[in-house]
């Protein structure tokens, strides 16, 4: 999500276990459900205690304000049109507070951290100097530089290789110490394996040549990180630029078309 990324994009957002079509957006649902637990909920607060309770639910949050003045006093704007927000904004509204995993950090990145007030949003970015310059100018971002073991121009043979490493299949795998599976994000902090994604917004890291990275390992990445989902609820994944092939490609692969809401 760098100053580099071409600025022609759709999106895609992935559920790990829905799916569907939404003005320009693909979107997945988790295919690994938990069961919901029934249960009843007894309040003997009074009605002014209540109201005081809820205010509060709505107060803004300083990451709020902060959005709030930054975008209303800068020319430097997210990336997206409003209907393509909207989408995103739709579902972070269902969920919230919810945990957001971010690849990719830009312009758009104090948007998205204000979108999802008390809940934790975190951002992986792999051009180490763009990731300095986000972090310095808004210290308040919970983010982390990546190391990806990829490179776009192995995608094919990734592609292909995957099925004879045990350590790669999808119901199988897992991602902390994954040193044989080449498409199995490794070597980031703790929060990022501990945590259970409720949303992964895959926007990074570069695609468009021959020597990026490329957007293999963190698609497969999102789709092991779904599939272990262990508390109730489905982990949505939202994927950028779904109309590149190596995109495309690894979505109906690891995020399998079925599972599909909108497109």
């Amino acid at each position: 999500m760098s100053n580099l990324i071409p600025p022609e994009k759709r999106w895609i957002i992935t559920t790990v276990l829905l799916a569907g079509l939404v003005g320009g957006a693909l979107l997945f649902t988790s295919f690994l459900r938990a069961a919901d637990d029934a249960f009843f909920l007894c309040s003997t607060a009074s009605a002014k205690s209540r109201a005081v309770a809820a205010a509060s639910d709505y107060a803004a949050t300083p990451i709020q304000l902060q959005a709030i003045v930054h975008y209303a006093t800068s020319t430097v704007v997210p990336q997206q049109n409003m209907a393509e927000i909207s989408i995103s904004f739709n579902v972070l509204k269902e969920l919230a507070p919810a945990n957001f995993l971010v690849f990719g950090l830009g312009r758009d990145s104090l948007m998205w951290a204000s979108l999802n007030p008390r809940g934790k949003t975190l951002f992986l970015e792999e051009d180490l100097e763009w990731f300095q310059k986000v972090t310095k100018d808004s210290p308040f971002l919970r983010a982390h530089h990546v190391r990806y073991r990829t490179q776009l121009q192995e995608a094919d043979k990734l592609l292909r290789s995957y099925k004879t490493e045990p350590s790669c299949f999808p119901a199988k795998s897992y991602l902390r110490g994954n040193e044989r599976c080449k498409l199995a994000l490794t070597g980031l902090p703790d929060e990022f394996y501990d945590t259970e994604w409720d949303l992964i917004m895959v926007d990074a890291p570069k695609g468009y040549f021959a020597e990026a990275p490329g957007r293999m390992a963190a698609i497969y990445s999102a789709a092991v990180m779904a599939r272990n989902r262990k508390k109730p609820g489905v982990t949505h994944v939202f994927l950028h630029d779904v109309n590149r092939r190596v995109e495309k490609t690894f979505a109906n692969e690891f995020l399998c078309r079925k599972y599909r809401v909108h497109y």
